[in-house]
């Protein structure tokens, strides 16, 4: 049986079947439960772990992980990994095509994302964001100081931060070029030294017959009808993560080296498992 998402991948709930619209029911209900029941667990082990650790998580992290992990099971979405993850303490950088790429990168590294301000605000994603560590920051140069110094630190508690250079979402077909701003801040002379960073292949490949892109979420897409056909395509298609070896910041000679080179691993990773896909 064909994606009972039927036609191009416009968002249009009217090119559901029947059986999509049971998927929708059956996959929407057990996600709801699977994310809001752990974030229920989440926010009681925070009462414990706040206090005893304070910025350190040693627990919740697992519980994020175990959610989005079993997010795909639900959706019944392959889920491939390649690349050993990295030890040293620093940030991840990935390309962004979809609001699916926070699950499958918490899917597989417990990881704290870095996020523009305005998302704290946003009914149900921005309280999850909140709960599960996420750092927001404002595109204000005054403020530049104060965020380099609540990036050191969370780094120095051990979290990995990870961000999206590319400053928005895409179709998942490309990858945008880098934009170097947040770089600079392991430019730092108290990060510099122990700084790595780990660039991140995210790649999604259609279902069958479907257009390549998809899983694709950027522009002026609303969220709810692409969440629409997400839990209504039968078969699935899949996501591959590659994870490119990390790379010492001190190695570089400033921030726009960095993210080039962050940004040509990603770029070649992303094309190489386009390309075997084909």
């Amino acid at each position: 049986m064909s994606a009972t998402w039927q036609g191009d991948d416009a968002p249009d709930p009217l090119r559901i079947g029947v059986i999509g619209w049971g998927l929708v029911a059956l996959r929407g209900l057990s996600l709801a439960v699977l994310v809001f029941g752990g974030l229920l667990i989440l926010l009681l082990l925070r009462l414990f772990e706040r206090p005893i650790f304070g910025t350190r998580r040693p627990v919740t992290p697992y519980i994020t992980q175990f959610v989005c992990r079993n997010a795909f099971r639900i959706l019944g979405m392959g889920f491939h990994t390649r690349g050993a993850l990295m030890t040293e303490r620093g940030a991840v950088v990935a390309n962004h095509s979809s609001w699916l790429d926070i699950f499958a990168l918490n899917a597989r590294k417990r990881i704290y994302f870095v996020s523009k301000a305005e998302v704290a605000k946003w009914p149900g994603i921005g309280w999850l964001a909140r709960a599960t560590g996420t750092v927001f920051i404002e595109r204000d140069r005054r403020k530049a100081r104060e965020q380099t110094e609540m990036f050191e630190r969370r780094l120095k508690a051990g979290h990995k931060l990870l961000f999206f250079p590319e400053g928005t979402s895409t179709d998942g077909q490309r990858v945008l070029p880098f934009k170097t701003t947040l770089f600079a801040a392991f430019f730092t002379e108290q990060l510099r030294e122990f700084m790595y960073v780990q660039p991140v292949s995210v790649v999604f490949h259609a279902p069958k017959g479907l257009p390549d892109r998809f899983y694709g979420w950027w522009g002026e897409m609303e969220f709810g009808p692409h969440l629409l056909k997400t839990l209504a395509a039968w078969p699935q298609g899949r996501v591959e993560l590659i994870y490119h070896p990390p790379v010492k910041v001190s190695d570089f000679a400033d921030r726009k080296a960095l993210a080039a080179y962050c940004e040509n691993a990603v770029r070649q990773g992303h094309v190489e498992m386009r390309q075997i896909s084909i």
